[in-house]
């Protein structure tokens, strides 16, 4: 009987396509890593997704590995992303804040947070939709809508698309360096350095232009406003607000 169940588990072993086990590993891996990136802003999810998305070129079935690490690493990022926002929110209803929130405020330089409230003022939820593009931009629009009180559900609705849009991208340059490359680690390679290229270059250019522009006039913090949980409809419709 041992030899005979040893002899069934060799086989079932043997029957386990590749694939199969690279699924089974690569998509919780990929999953649990951008989840923690949203989370903690400092692990480079861009890098994370693109890198999968090199690996995934060179699979048998191509286009389904790339289906998925663009499935999961968007649904890794809405969750994240709210999880985060939610917890932030809590720390905005309390007198004494929060720790989460403490993290958010010391991710979010002064002059990205104070374009973020300007044009959150201006846009509504609609700024949410580029947040994720943006190299830095995601936490100072995400404290933007913290200070200005968006609901829960608002936030989610219009960083939906944002999330959709951001794993498109990085998917995108995964797939180019995979397509550059024979070997997958060389498009591995060669997609984290574009990632970390493109991320680095628009914070370059806003430390080295002469006359950075800062916030506009005649916006300080007591002409702001908060959105109201109810009768907001996000961008194109009706938007309620109140002074702070």
């Amino acid at each position: 009987m041992t030899a005979a169940g040893a002899e069934c588990a060799l086989a079932a072993t043997r029957a386990v396509p590749p694939d199969a086990t690279q699924q089974a590993v690569g998509y919780p891996s990929l999953f649990l890593l951008v989840l923690l990136g949203a989370l903690v802003p400092l692990v480079p999810t861009g890098a994370v997704v693109s890198s999968a998305a090199a690996v995934a070129f060179h699979h048998s079935n191509a286009a389904a590995f790339s289906f998925g690490v663009f499935v999961v690493a968007a649904a890794a990022a809405f969750l994240g992303d709210g999880v985060l926002y939610w917890l932030g929110g809590r720390g905005v209803r309390s007198r004494n804040g929060s720790r989460w929130l403490d993290r958010i405020r010391e991710q979010a330089a002064a002059e990205p947070l104070a374009r973020a409230r300007e044009r959150l003022d201006r846009r509504g939820s609609a700024v949410l939709l580029v947040s994720r593009l943006v190299p830095a931009g995601r936490i100072p629009v995400m404290l933007a809508c913290l200070l200005a009180r968006m609901p829960l559900h608002v936030y989610l609705r219009g960083n939906l698309p944002a999330v959709l849009g951001w794993a498109a991208t990085y998917q995108l340059i995964g797939m180019l360096g995979g397509a550059l490359f024979p070997r997958p680690w060389q498009g591995v390679v060669a997609a984290v350095a574009l990632t970390l290229l493109i991320a680095a270059v628009p914070v370059a250019w806003r430390r080295l232009r002469p006359g950075a522009r800062g916030p506009s006039p005649g916006r300080g913090p007591g002409k702001r406003r908060r959105w109201r949980s109810r009768g907001f409809r996000g961008p194109g419709g009706s938007r309620a607000a109140g002074p702070r």
